[in-house]
């Protein structure tokens, strides 16, 4: 009787997790159709732009068609890495070309060499 008691409170805590992590996910579900809702209620009442209340909540731009110093910081950051990758690009081409070129200089020779076996044939 006491294993089937200790077994009964395992299965408990487990349904409570269970249960506990339903409520969670339904809470969480709430909460994202509410954010939308907020935003709304925050313009209709004026108080839109601090609407620090609402779940998720960005602030839109302060000074739209200005470029703030951390604005540019972040723009030229993202240059720097849109660069490096284009030099990256750019060396695997021109490491193609040049493989290219070299083993095209080869075939060459190649060619070069095997007609002048088909002339020295023909003169023979």
């Amino acid at each position: 009787q006491a294993s089937a008691i200790q077994t009964g409170v395992v299965k408990g805590g487990e349904t409570e997790k269970a249960c506990t992590a339903q409520d969670m996910a339904i809470r969480v579900q709430l909460q994202n159709k509410l954010a939308g809702v907020c935003e709304e209620m925050c313009k209709e009442v004026g108080a839109y732009p601090k609407c620090a209340q609402c779940p998720q909540f960005v602030e839109p731009d302060s000074t739209p068609g200005v470029m703030t110093w951390p604005e540019l910081l972040e723009h030229m950051d993202n240059l720097v890495e849109w660069g490096q990758g284009m030099l990256k690009t750019w060396r695997k081409q021109a490491s193609a070309i040049q493989t290219g070129v070299v083993k095209g200089g080869e075939t060459e020779k190649a060619c070069t060499a095997q007609d002048m076996a088909i002339r020295v044939q023909l003169q023979n």
